[in-house]
């Protein structure tokens, strides 16, 4: 299309092809209302019609709890919520102690390094003064001490007596922690819907909250949490869980809905361990961290060292509110109706299978689908009298078209408008024309295969009305009838052009000549496929040309023109 302004104000739609079919309509509508029932349970299901925003929130935990433990270093020891949370754990978590390792009256001073960490030595050239590394309990002094009897180990300058135990003890020290409890509060907001929420529901009153505890069946909204519980949840066995330590999650999740009647917006718990415990067996498990408590005896200073064990609670809350919004959902419909597509792609493979036949199949391709040909490619179609198809073939500028391999194939298409016209003109003139016997040349080119066809320098000249050796189609009687009847071409032109004047001369026989040639391609290719140009055999132009000659003996031959009926003269032999 050129490059123009007007070309802006053009409106282009696509062309349908209606099939008149029960079995396909059915087909249709029920495929249709399948996907529209897909379509409508996703709607509902996944609330599509909403706008949604995520949820932004804080979290506080408080744990509450006493326990009572005897140390075989420090004898009983009450353990309150200062004792055993722990330091900071970061942001939205919380630590319990479960287990401990404790050395006592550590003094800054030096002493043999624990074997385990240190360097065996035999000298003290095998000990460096000043080293240390990441598992040393502090820094060489230089010289090889005695451990033990048996070994010998580097010194070093530490507290001392240096930590020896590595495997915390078996059971764990604080087993009744899993009866400590921890009282979360979580506010949350939505801030497109300025929506403003928290776990402590407005119902629940200060009596309520003093008495109740978490439970997924019986109470799924208490804000308070046995430890033993959440592990239980978690499904770990927390006497196991306490010896080395561990992650549990705490999982809030808010997904509300902010429509009118169907209102709702509270909170869900849920639990699981983070930590994989089977794959850290034998890489550092569980969790531990060191605290000391210092104290002064006889003016030098103390401590005593603590490797605690324990479970720590990372409390993570998840959430999206939804609201309707009638943007959302006209998205949403816009987007599924190119669903629908599939319907028109699994009939049109449908009918492409062995489900139809052929001619079905091609009637249906012949409608639906409208080729084009490139410019700088011609495409011919020619019609064999042996043969009941028709065939298109590539021009080519070296290759004989008698030798050309078609690229399909297609049936042959009656023009019933031509048949009974010609059925009407023999009957209303009574025309009997028989043509004599045309004998065969006694030399042809060697692409001739009835023996009647004369040479030519052009390719797409050089065709023979056969694919196999045989009788040429001019003997026939028909092609004397139908092809160069004289009164029969005369009719014709008549009926096409009225007025045209009979009479002798050049300009009648050329008329004649054309109008054959327009006979036979009537004859033989019926309604030629579209974008395609029907070539006629060399023996049959040959017999019209001797039968209505050109006076100077000059033809035109084949011309190619993409501008034409394929049924002018223009793109026919002349």
């Amino acid at each position: 299309m050129p490059c123009k302004l007007l070309n802006v104000c053009v409106y282009e739609t696509n062309k349908l092809v209606r099939i008149q079919s029960v079995r396909l309509g059915s087909l249709k509508w029920t495929f249709n209302g399948v996907i529209l029932l897909f379509i409508c349970i996703m709607l509902l299901w996944n609330k599509e019609y909403q706008e949604h925003d995520y949820v932004v929130s804080s979290v506080t935990a408080k744990v509450k709890g006493v326990a009572m433990t005897s140390l075989p270093e420090l004898g009983e020891i009450v353990w309150d919520v200062v004792d055993y949370s722990g330091p900071s754990q970061g942001k939205n978590s919380f630590f319990v102690v479960t287990n401990v390792i404790v050395t006592k009256n550590q003094r800054k001073g030096t002493c043999p390094e624990v074997p385990q960490n240190g360097i065996i030595c035999q000298k003290d050239k095998d000990c460096i003064k000043g080293f240390w590394d990441q598992h040393s309990h502090g820094v060489q002094t230089g010289a090889c001490v005695k451990f033990d009897v048996i070994r010998k180990t580097c010194e070093v300058s530490a507290w001392c007596p240096l930590e020896s135990k590595k495997k915390p003890p078996r059971p764990a020290l604080l087993p009744s922690a899993e009866n400590f409890t921890v009282l979360i509060k979580n506010n949350i907001r939505f801030p497109n819907f300025n929506i403003i929420r928290r776990n402590i529901l407005p119902e629940m009153t200060d009596s309520y909250l003093k008495h109740c505890q978490f439970n997924s069946r019986t109470d799924p909204r208490c804000p308070i949490f046995r430890l033993g519980n959440i592990v239980q949840e978690a499904r770990e066995n927390f006497s196991e869980m306490a010896v080395e330590g561990g992650v549990i999650g705490i999982q809030i999740s808010w997904d509300c809905n902010l429509d009118g009647f169907l209102r709702n917006c509270l909170p869900k718990y849920s639990f699981r361990r983070l930590d994989e415990k089977e794959s850290n067996r034998t890489l550092y498990p569980g969790l531990n961290f060191r605290f000391a408590r210092y104290q002064t005896v006889n003016g030098v200073e103390e401590r005593t060292l603590f490797k605690a064990f324990g479970i720590r609670f990372d409390v993570m809350v998840f959430g999206t509110a939804g609201k309707f919004s009638i943007i959302q959902l006209i998205i949403y419909i816009g987007s599924t109706l190119s669903y629908y597509a599939l319907t028109t792609l699994f009939i049109d493979w449908l009918i492409g299978t062995s489900c139809y036949s052929k001619e079905a199949r091609q009637n249906y391709t012949d409608k639906k689908v409208e080729s084009v040909q490139d410019k700088q490619q011609c495409i011919l179609c020619v019609s064999f009298v042996d043969e009941n198809h028709i065939a298109l073939v590539k021009r080519s500028q070296k290759r004989s078209l008698q030798q050309a391999k078609p690229i399909s194939v297609h049936p042959w298409k009656e023009d019933t408008g031509h048949l009974h016209a010609m059925v009407g003109v023999r009957q209303k003139d009574r025309i009997i024309d028989q043509q004599p016997q045309v004998l065969p040349r006694r030399s042809h080119p060697d692409w001739c295969l009835c023996g009647c066809c004369l040479p030519s320098n052009q390719p797409q000249e050089q065709l023979c009305c056969r694919r196999s050796i045989g009788r040429c189609i001019t003997t026939s009687s028909q092609f004397g009838q139908l092809v160069l009847s004289r009164p029969v071409l005369e009719a014709v032109l008549l009926y096409r052009e009225p007025l045209f004047e009979l009479t002798e001369g050049e300009e009648q026989t050329a008329a004649l000549r054309h109008c054959a040639y327009r006979q036979y391609i009537s004859w033989r290719f019926g309604v030629p496929p579209k974008e395609c140009l029907p070539v006629m055999p060399s023996c049959s132009v040959w017999r019209i040309r001797e039968l209505f000659p050109s006076k100077e003996g000059d033809y035109t031959g084949l011309r190619i023109s993409r501008t034409r009926s394929p049924l002018s003269s223009s793109n026919t032999p002349l």
